[in-house]
C-alpha cells in the first residue's frame, strides 16, 4: 500500500504535504465562511467565490501544462508555493485587522486561482518523475490519501478554531503550512528524479496536445465524463455550508462535521485505491462503476431526512467520489508519452477544475432557488447519467467489453482498452 514511499524523493514530497494539505483544509473552510459571513449568508456570494478561484483555470491550465512540459518541475513548484503563503498571509491580515471585504476576498481568490491553475498540472505530472511510471498509480492513491486525511483534519480543527480565534489565524496557519512543502521540495535529489527530456520552446505545442488528445477516443471518453462529474456532480463540496446553516440550522462546527464526514469516505476511498495501485494497474470499468455510484450516492443523500442521516450519507458519497477521481488520474498518467505528460495533464485539470466557473455559480443559484438540497439530487441525476452513456459509448466502440457466462457459470473477463 505504501511502496511509493520507499523513493525518498517522494517520501520528502509526500511528507510537506501532509502538512501543507491539513492548512489548505483549514484556510477553505475559513475562507468559505468568511464570504458567507461577509455577505449575509448569502449562498449566490459563495458561489461567486468559488468562481473567482476556478476561472483561472479557464483561461491558463492548458498552458500551464506546456510550461510543466518545458521547465523544471520541482523549481516551478517551489516558487508556486511561495506565492501561495503570500496569497494566505495577506488574507489573514485583513481578516485579523478587520478591514476585510466581500471584494478584498475575491480578489484574493483570482490570485489563489493562478497559481492553481499552473500548479496542479505541474504538481500531476512531476509525480511520474518523483516515483517512475510504474508507481504512479500508487502514488496518486498516496497523494489523495493525504489529500483526504488532511481533509478529515484541517475541517475538523477550522470548524472549532472559527469559534474560538475567527478566520483569520486559520489563513496564517495555512502560510505557514507552505514552509513544509518548499522545504520538502528543495532538499530532493534531482538526480534520482525520472526525468524525461525537456522539450523546447516550439510553436504549435498547445495544439499539439489537443491534437494528441482528439486522436485517443478512450481519453476523450474519460475527459468527457469527468467533466460533467466535476461541473454537476461534485459541486457538492460548495454546498456542504449552505446545507448545514440553511437546511440543518447548524453553526461553523456543524459544516465543519460535515465535511470531515465527506472525509472519511474519501480517505478510506483513496487507501484502498493504494493497495489496488500495487496489485493491478487502473481499470475503466472500476472508473465507470464509481461515477455510477457517486451519482446514486449523491442523489439519494439530498433526500436524507436529519442532519444525522445526511452526515452519515456522505461518507460512502466520499468514497466513491476519491475512486473515481483516482482511477481516471492513474489511466490518463499511465496511458500517455512522458513527453506529452504535462500538456495532457493540463487539458484534464481544464475539465476536472475548469467547469466550477458554471458549477459554482450554479449551485448557488440552485440552492437559492429549489432549496439548499436540489444541488445534491441534480448533480447526482447529471452524474450517474453521464457514466451510463459514457459506458454505452466505450463498450460500442470496444474500450470496455462486457463479460461472457460460459454455461458452468464461469465468466470470462476480457482485456480493457485504457
Amino acid at each position: 500500500m505504501f511502496s511509493s514511499l520507499r523513493v525518498r524523493n517522494y517520501r520528502l514530497f509526500f511528507s510537506g504535504q501532509v502538512i501543507s494539505n491539513i492548512g489548505t483544509w483549514m484556510q477553505r473552510i475559513a475562507q468559505d465562511w468568511l464570504v458567507f459571513t461577509l455577505s449575509g449568508n448569502d449562498p449566490v456570494a459563495l458561489g461567486v467565490a468559488v468562481a473567482l478561484q476556478f476561472i483561472p483555470t479557464l483561461l491558463l491550465s492548458l498552458w500551464a501544462g506546456v510550461l510543466a512540459d518545458r521547465v523544471d518541475k520541482r523549481k516551478l513548484l517551489m516558487l508556486i508555493q511561495a506565492v501561495n503563503c503570500l496569497q494566505a498571509v495577506l488574507l489573514g491580515v485583513l481578516d485579523l485587522t478587520g478591514v476585510a471585504q466581500l471584494w478584498h476576498v475575491y480578489l484574493l481568490c483570482v490570485m489563489l486561482g493562478t497559481t492553481s491553475a499552473i500548479e496542479v498540472p505541474t504538481r500531476q505530472s512531476f509525480v511520474a518523475e518523483m516515483v517512475g511510471r510504474d508507481q504512479v498509480a500508487n502514488a496518486v492513491a498516496l497523494n489523495s490519501s493525504i489529500f483526504n486525511m488532511a481533509r478529515i483534519v484541517g475541517p475538523a480543527i477550522a470548524g472549532f478554531a472559527i469559534t474560538w480565534v475567527g478566520t483569520g489565524w486559520l489563513f496564517i496557519a495555512n502560510a505557514a503550512s507552505t514552509l513544509a512543502v518548499i522545504t520538502g521540495v528543495a532538499l530532493m535529489n534531482p538526480a534520482k528524479l525520472f526525468r524525461g527530456p525537456a522539450i523546447p520552446r516550439a510553436k504549435g505545442q498547445l495544439m499539439e496536445g489537443l491534437r494528441y488528445v482528439r486522436g485517443r477516443p478512450d481519453l476523450v471518453t474519460v475527459m468527457v465524463l469527468m467533466f460533467f462529474v466535476s461541473t454537476f456532480g461534485i459541486t457538492y463540496f460548495t454546498s456542504l455550508p449552505i446545507v448545514a446553516a440553511n437546511v440543518f440550522h447548524t453553526q461553523a462546527d456543524g459544516y465543519g462535521l460535515l465535511s470531515t464526514l465527506v472525509a472519511v469516505g474519501t480517505f478510506t476511498g483513496a487507501l484502498a485505491s493504494a493497495r489496488r495501485g500495487v496489485k493491478s494497474q487502473p481499470r475503466v470499468r472500476l472508473m465507470l462503476v464509481s461515477a455510477a455510484l457517486l451519482g446514486v450516492f449523491e442523489f439519494a443523500t439530498a433526500f436524507m431526512p436529519t442532519y444525522l442521516a445526511f452526515g452519515i450519507g456522505l461518507i460512502p458519497l466520499g468514497f466513491a467520489t476519491i475512486t473515481f477521481l483516482n482511477t481516471a488520474n492513474a489511466l490518463v498518467q499511465t496511458s500517455v508519452s512522458p513527453e506529452m505528460r504535462g500538456r495532457v495533464m493540463g487539458i484534464y485539470v481544464l475539465v476536472l477544475i475548469g467547469g466550477n466557473p458554471i458549477g459554482g455559480p450554479m449551485t448557488g443559484w440552485m440552492a437559492d432557488a429549489f432549496g439548499g438540497r436540489s444541488p445534491f439530487y441534480i448533480g447526482g441525476a447529471v452524474s450517474a447519467i453521464a457514466a451510463v452513456v459514457c459506458a454505452v459509448v466505450l463498450i460500442r466502440r470496444g474500450g470496455v467489453r462486457l463479460p461472457r457466462r460460459l454455461g458452468n457459470g464461469l465468466r470470462i473477463l476480457p482485456r480493457e482498452r485504457v
